[in-house]
């Protein structure tokens, strides 16, 4: 019996302190996808970039602050870059339709105070209400009077089609009849609409082994969706191409490539089909850094027909964009790990293509933009 207890008091020992011990050797467990990043011993040639090879116009930031900060520090930042204009998708900020004017009025006169042509504001629709008598028209007149004010755009945010209500409570779909108006209104003005609708598939795929975005849902478990909660992905982007076919005559920008970078092949069969629609490239460089050839020849044959984005504001994640348009470099890594975790290659674009991407498009479509700040 005292043997059988000393046994187990042994066993019992080794389980309190086998875990510990182990604890105290974390190199010796298995690295997990999270923390595998090796360094690439591949030789070949770069050439990074910090400053774009041409001036360029970015038609995708927000800037949240554009109403009461120094904005020459912003636009030195810019100057770093080689950024000649800048366009604020966020001209009215957020908050009730009092809010959101006194934020579109105070940006307008901080950009005309600082005297600069190289900050652009695009305003946004206010949804809240949409439904009640009367909302429809108020919209149409609200966009007639920030166009006039100096808004040179329209940007609408992706949630749209996704958690916007109605005044009864109803889901407002892409192609909303009540906001046929507006689109019209837009075209009439002459001003682009730039649409950001849906999300990357993979977000209202299963996060299983099987998902390219699993490390990104799994670091940012908010940017999962599901049709418990909102439209499929399918039936979002058909509801947007619903509005550009109705509406021919208004300039659409989709956003981010409308989610087809990663299928170009559909994604030139909408445009041909959609001669109105125009695709920007913001947080999709690493889309097209994996199939250099394709976004190349995607590039040349659309050339008139796509403009430079980034989204968000980090200087610092701009290099990427210059290496994979400009050069013809190898494997070299993304800014974001959990955004992509495969390596990019240059499209290598001829001068006359990237010219037009970088900023000969954007001035063609987006009206008040100053030609001057720009070679021909």
């Amino acid at each position: 019996m005292i043997r059988h207890r000393l046994l187990w008091s042994l066993a019992l020992s080794t389980l309190t302190f086998t875990p510990l011990f182990a604890q105290q050797k974390p190199a010796d467990l298995p690295l997990g996808f999270e923390e595998y990043d090796p360094v690439s011993t591949l030789k070949v040639p770069e050439h990074k970039r910090t400053r774009a090879k041409y001036p360029f116009i970015d038609v995708h930031n927000h800037q949240w602050n554009m109403g009461d900060a120094n904005l020459r520090p912003l636009l030195n930042q810019m100057d770093s870059l080689n950024m000649g204009i800048m366009v604020n998708l966020s001209g009215r900020g957020w908050g009730d339709a009092a809010e959101s004017d006194k934020f579109l009025s105070q940006s307008l006169a901080n950009i005309k105070k600082t005297n600069t042509p190289r900050l652009v504001l695009f305003t946004n629709i206010l949804f809240d209400g949409i439904g009640k008598p009367g909302w429809t028209d108020e919209a149409v007149k609200r966009l007639e009077a920030d166009v006039k004010a100096g808004a040179c755009g329209l940007k609408i945010y992706k949630n749209l089609g996704m958690d916007t209500k109605d005044a009864s409570g109803k889901r407002v779909a892409v192609d909303d009849p009540r906001l046929d108006p507006i689109w019209a209104k837009a075209g009439q003005l002459g001003i682009p609409v730039i649409i950001h609708t849906a999300d990357p598939k993979s977000f209202w795929d299963p996060m299983d082994r099987y998902n390219e975005r699993w490390l990104e849902l799994k670091l940012h478990p908010n940017r999962k969706r599901s049709t418990n909660n909102t439209a499929s992905w399918e039936q979002l982007l058909t509801e947007q191409h619903n509005v550009f076919r109705k509406h021919p005559k208004t300039t659409f920008i989709a956003a981010h490539m409308g989610w087809y970078p990663n299928d170009l092949a559909k994604l030139d069969s909408l445009m041909q089909a959609m001669p109105n629609m125009i695709v920007e490239i913001g947080a999709v460089i690493a889309e097209l850094g994996r199939q250099p050839r394709a976004s190349h020849n995607f590039f040349v044959k659309h050339q008139d027909r796509i403009v430079f984005g980034k989204d968000s504001w980090v200087p610092s994640e701009y290099a990427t964009y210059f290496r994979v348009l400009e050069t013809d470099d190898e494997y070299f890594p993304y800014h974001k790990k959990y955004h992509a975790f495969w390596r990019m290659y240059g499209m290598a674009l001829p001068d006359n293509v990237l010219k037009k991407v970088y900023y000969k498009n954007a001035l063609r479509i987006i009206p008040g933009l100053d030609a001057k700040l720009f070679p021909n």
